[in-house]
């Protein structure tokens, strides 16, 4: 376990499991390239009693043989490529009853949703075997993992038939925060300070096989060049890969997010609809759903609007920047991203960026204001008044009766207030309180990279986040 970094829940949620005296089912899910299998794999250290991987758009007859081959390789013995599923899963079972390893027999199946091709019967197998053998085999640790939680979720967790409730632990593998972004450049051994860890969260996310790919030797401006811009940039395509790895018809997953891109705050079902130009029906609800279940939208609702009023708002900040930069842009310069680095166009993907990343770690913003043990919800607002124009991307309702309005603003310095925007944020708590009819105590908070100056407008703001804080955890 020492190549790891952070995931301190899972680990002791894994070594609560392998403790356990029961037969344990772990549903394990993620985006693509959070760290499913390095998590698995480096906390067992390999040593599993089986391991197999499914194979993305593999035939069922291609993934069979694979199993074979895992299987000889595990039981240390000679076997035909099994006809079926039910085969396979028969020759797992005896080979692990005639095992004489002792102590806990981790089998872990990886990729799972690529397994359950069409017309193969894999769940069926799979569930008989689970359900006859496993379930009743105290020895036994099962871990199933896959990148489409969308099916893991469907299919596994929360399955129907005879899956149902026989998932006995569930693991969601989020993206890393900037804390732990942290942690692994330091593990990389890459010398960067806060500020460049956060330029390149703005890109990357948390996700932490993007950070890998990092030079060392380079500059941020350099390296994201090299793996966005450069002729042989290997990450020129991989939006397009996410996608298409993960959904079928994926080309209506990825018109749905460029749709939903095109507007900072989100849109309405009915706006997704109008600028998609995809036909109304239950599909484009279970789309939208599947997208919210692997972390790339959010589904929320303004501040004070009604169930109907729920807005859908692009939050993975691959994709953010993909779109910005790379989808249909006849970018020549393989120098782009050093040569434009004051352009107005960066300057403004950097201000909305850092909002996302300020939603990405709403338990840091918490903590700063003293209120982590504080029951809240957070949304955001646009004011509804004709003659004043205001939204607010960030709004915490506490339960200790105050509402924090946070103005979230990058800078390479402190950031100044000058009379302009103090008025603008008077005007827009007042707004906010007409609009809202709220009672509570109303604070405006100020997220920025180094501060707030001190000037005569400076008191009034009435708590304030720096980049810093949001490196605590």
């Amino acid at each position: 376990m020492n190549k790891l970094v952070g995931r301190k829940e899972e680990i002791e949620l894994f070594q609560e499991i392998v403790a356990s005296e029961e037969a344990e089912f772990v549903a394990v899910y993620g985006r693509r390239r959070v760290g499913k299998t390095f998590l698995i794999k480096q906390f067992f250290n390999e040593n599993f009693t089986f391991y197999f991987s499914g194979s993305e758009n593999a035939k069922m007859r291609n993934q069979l043989g694979n199993f074979r081959n895992a299987f000889q390789n595990y039981f240390k013995t000679t076997a035909a490529i099994p006809d079926s599923w039910t085969t396979a899963f028969e020759m797992l079972r005896n080979a692990i009853s005639r095992s004489r390893k002792k102590g806990r027999k981790v089998i872990f199946i990886d990729e799972m949703p690529w397994l359950a091709t069409t017309g193969s019967n894999f769940i069926q197998a799979f569930e008989y075997w689970w359900n006859t053998y496993a379930s009743s085999n105290p020895d036994i640790l099962l871990i199933v993992c896959g990148s489409s939680t969308s099916w893991m979720l469907n299919n596994i967790i929360k399955n129907r038939g005879g899956l149902h409730n026989r998932v006995t632990r569930q693991i969601s593998l989020q993206p890393f925060s900037l804390k732990e972004c942290e942690d692994l450049t330091v593990k990389l051994n890459f010398d960067l300070d806060k500020k460049d860890i956060l330029n390149y969260y703005m890109i990357f996310g948390g996700v932490p096989f993007y950070w890998k790919h990092l030079n060392k030797s380079k500059s941020v401006h350099q390296n994201i060049d090299n793996l966005f811009f450069n002729s042989k940039a290997i990450l020129k395509d991989e939006f397009n890969e996410i996608y298409n790895s993960l959904f079928k018809h994926s080309e209506k997953y990825i018109l749905l997010v460029i749709s939903i891109g095109q507007k900072r705050m989100g849109l309405s079902r009915d706006e997704i609809l109008e600028i998609s130009g995809l036909p109304d029906g239950g599909s484009i609800t279970r789309m939208l759903e599947e997208l919210e279940q692997c972390g790339f939208i959010r589904s929320y609702f303004g501040f004070g609007k009604k169930a109907k009023s729920k807005i859908y708002q692009l939050i993975d900040l691959f994709s953010l920047f993909y779109l910005n930069f790379l989808h249909n842009q006849r970018i020549n310069d393989e120098q782009f991203w050093l040569n434009n680095n004051d352009s107005p166009t960066l300057n403004t993907w950097r201000g909305y960026a850092f909002e996302q990343v300020g939603l990405w770690h709403i338990p840091q913003i918490k903590h700063k204001l003293g209120i982590g043990g504080v029951s809240t919800t957070y949304s955001t607002w646009r004011s509804s008044e004709k003659d004043f124009s205001a939204q607010i991307d960030l709004v915490i309702d506490r339960n200790d009766n105050v509402i924090n309005l946070c103005e979230m603003k990058y800078s390479n310095e402190e950031y100044v207030i000058e009379k302009d925007l103090s008025e603008k944020l008077r005007k827009q708590k007042a707004c906010f309180i007409r609009d809202s009819k709220t009672n509570k105590t109303i604070h405006t908070t100020m997220i920025s990279m180094y501060g707030v100056k001190r000037n005569i407008y400076w008191n009034n703001i009435q708590s304030e986040i720096k980049m810093d804080d949001l490196f605590l955890f």
